[in-house]
């Protein structure tokens, strides 16, 4: 055999073989054309094991949190649960009834952490409930930026981004320790937290609080991204272009008027 046909031989067999190998690249191709993302695997169950809110009779919600959940600021006193509770009812055409709103002033996540870990009460609410509320973290964040775990400022009243910024990833590990207790408590629930947004934006020395606001907002979605029932509210556009206008007269808290527009996403968030 002379090497002209050996060669032509191997070329022949390098063509069967890729031929083949094409073949089983357009099969699997096409697999997963008609059964797409069987090779996924969830991080956590399925959404499809928590029941719809559309087929429950009542839907029961528990509030949690600090001073936002609170309501503190809105001359009205409703806060933003209230017209959440009320657009769900327009939403869903259903009854919507507040178990509990467990809020406390200057609540920060680790506090929040030990509530949820040995009072009973707080256990019973998140257990019981279809929607969760919460908003947590700002008041980590200021005590960082004042200082001390506290909050209470250790230079003069004064705020420290740097200070801010070294303990971000301290806040953020409470906060996931506060999302995986709930998920534990409740895996069906629908939960929702509220982001931060920076109070002090038209504060020129201050302003840069918006970067670590930001990057909080982003560690906590990257948190709650593994959980299907979970849903992070942003807020900070909607502060950052309308201070003046959703800013209650305290520089810190929401207004009446900055509590209807969380509200108003809350209830876009929830489905």
């Amino acid at each position: 055999m002379n090497r002209g046909t050996i060669l032509w031989r191997l070329i022949g067999i390098v063509a069967v073989l890729a031929t083949v190998l094409l073949l089983a690249g357009f099969g699997y191709a096409v697999k997963d054309m008609l059964r797409p993302g069987q090779a996924i695997s969830p991080i956590v169950d399925d959404e499809r094991a928590s029941p719809s809110l559309a087929d429950q009779p009542v839907i029961r919600v528990t509030a949690l949190g600090d001073s936002l959940t609170k309501g503190t600021g809105d001359s009205t006193g409703e806060g933003y649960v209230k017209p959440a509770m009320k657009h769900l009812e327009e939403k869903y055409g259903k009854p919507v009834k507040l178990l509990n709103n467990l809020a406390i002033n200057g609540l920060r996540a680790d506090q929040l952490n030990e509530k949820l870990g040995t009072d009973k009460g707080f256990q019973l609410a998140i257990r019981e409930s279809d929607v969760i509320l919460m908003t947590i973290g700002g008041n980590d964040l200021f005590a960082f930026a004042a200082g001390n775990e506290k909050g209470v400022a250790a230079n003069q009243g004064q705020l420290s981004m740097e200070e801010l910024n070294a303990n971000l990833a301290v806040g953020t590990k409470r906060l996931e320790q506060t999302l995986k207790r709930l998920n534990e408590l409740n895996p069906n629930a629908k939960i929702v937290y509220v982001g931060l947004y920076n109070p002090f934006y038209d504060v020129k020395d201050l302003r840069e609080g918006s970067l670590q606001v930001q990057a909080w907002n982003k560690e906590v979605y990257a948190i709650i991204y593994r959980y299907p029932n979970m849903r992070l509210v942003p807020t900070f556009d909607l502060f950052e272009a309308n201070l003046s206008k959703y800013l209650s007269s305290d520089h810190f808290h929401p207004n009446h008027e900055g509590y209807a527009a969380i509200a108003a996403r809350i209830a876009q968030a929830i489905n």
